[in-house]
């Protein structure tokens, strides 16, 4: 039966909300025949999946709320879910009347339960939906997302996660296959892993089975047909073994490119942090996998102006960033979020100038290294999987080591993977004539 029941959806922050909003729509679908539009004004339910990592996404849920209810229909529900929802809960309906129900990010499969129940809220962080079916989420036609993990058992001290995600507990091995079985049968050819700590997975189960690790179920993974490329994010560095890395090595179907969220390059601060590795041991597990793996492309986060982080420290994570020599980096200055053990370090905070002052000294610095490394690739030949035709006739898709190129072309190369001489190059992506 066909409906004209609408829903809109807004994500704010990381991959995993991204595919927890994929969830809400294919269960929102499924059980209350919604279907997704992309117009706010056509929408009869509007919801909102926010992130509360930084504080800003925070200070911008209460911004888009009000804006969604000045522009949505007359008898339109707003709904809001995922981190800022398990943690500020029934606070968010206080503060703003409007909002019809509140799900937290471990409650995504009761949004069908809630949906039509004004003032709703389900925030319960040990909610167990690790056993729950949701269908593969499709990123695009050829791409598909899996969680493989919810929650986190990690206390970094800047961290709110486990405060909106709960306890790890990890994904049956043999749903996790299941899942991208289908979305490769869908069309799929690549799959990203999704959880907190991917390489911590197989530690803890809900039917109490035996561990498993990480890197058996990316063998398991890569014995599906079909499937050519399987991406990961994000790993944990404490957790990058010998094994991890070997298997990381020879494993054909491994995109050749790794997040290793450095976030700190002072074994102090990292001790401040709780991230429960050195200075030496994040340099030497980047070495190794630079040694074993070419062509690969690191990526990373950085936090400077922690509390507490002298000048030393701080040229201690430009030290691992020279030598290194990170692909992509995504930066930030310390911010203080609630329920975090950070908050006790209030009288060892960083001015805010010197912080800010030490963020655009560390992006210049990557900046720099990329003028540098990215036109080395120029007369080079890559090659691609073509995802999608943009407007100006340029087709748009991304190497092994997941860089993104751009060259001339038609719709019959989506899906194809096809080989590019570069000829020019940004910062952050390459260009290119296809090769017949």
């Amino acid at each position: 039966m066909s409906s004209n029941k609408k829903l809109f959806i807004q994500t704010l922050g990381c991959q995993m909300n991204d595919t927890d909003s994929q969830h809400i729509a294919s269960e929102l679908e499924k059980h209350k025949d919604y279907t997704q539009t992309e117009q706010i004004e056509d929408a009869d339910l509007i919801i909102i999946n926010t992130c509360s990592v930084r504080e800003k996404p925070v200070q911008k849920l209460f911004s888009e709320i009000g804006q969604f209810n000045k522009k949505k229909k007359d008898g339109a529900k707003i709904g809001v879910c995922g981190c800022t929802a398990s943690h500020l809960g029934k606070d968010i309906i206080k503060r703003a009347p409007y909002v019809d129900f509140v799900v937290g990010a471990r409650n995504i499969s009761k949004i069908k339960d809630v949906v039509d129940v004004k003032g709703a809220v389900e925030i319960a962080i040990d909610n167990d939906e690790s056993m729950y079916e949701f269908a593969a989420a499709k990123t695009n036609k050829y791409r598909a997302s899996v969680n493989i993990s919810v929650g986190c058992d990690k206390k970094c001290t800047y961290c709110i996660v486990p405060n909106t995600r709960g306890e790890e507990i990890s994904i049956p091995p043999e749903m996790i296959v299941k899942q991208v079985q289908n979305a490769v049968d869908e069309g799929a050819v690549e799959v990203m892993l999704l959880g907190q700590n991917v390489n911590s997975y197989g530690r803890r189960f809900s039917d109490k089975r035996p561990k498993y690790s990480f890197t058996k179920l990316l063998q398991d993974v890569s014995k599906i047909e079909k499937l050519k490329r399987i991406r990961f994010t994000s790993p944990h560095p404490l957790h990058m073994d010998d094994e991890f890395i070997e298997e990381f090595a020879k494993n054909e179907k491994i995109s050749r490119c790794i997040h290793m969220p450095l976030q700190s390059g002072s074994t102090s601060i990292l001790r401040a942090m709780k991230r429960g590795y050195t200075k030496e041991w994040f340099l030497n597990r980047a070495a190794k996998m630079r040694e074993l793996v070419p062509n690969l492309r690191i990526t990373t986060d950085i936090i400077v102006a922690f509390p507490g982080e002298t000048d030393e420290d701080y040229q201690d994570t430009l030290d691992v960033v020279r030598k290194v020599g990170f692909d992509q980096v995504f930066n930030f200055k310390y911010s203080p979020r609630p329920e975090t053990a950070a908050l006790e370090l209030k009288e060892q905070e960083i001015p805010d100038e010197i912080g800010s002052a030490r963020l655009t000294e560390l992006i210049e610095l990557h900046k720099r290294h990329l003028e540098q490394e990215m036109p080395k690739l120029i007369g080079s030949t890559v090659n691609i999987l073509v995802e999608s035709l943009k407007p100006n006739g340029e087709i748009s898709g991304y190497t092994d080591n997941y860089l993104q190129v751009f060259a001339k072309g038609s719709d019959d190369l989506l899906g194809k993977f096809v080989d590019v001489k570069v000829t020019d190059v940004t910062r952050t992506a390459l260009k290119g004539e296809v090769i017949a």
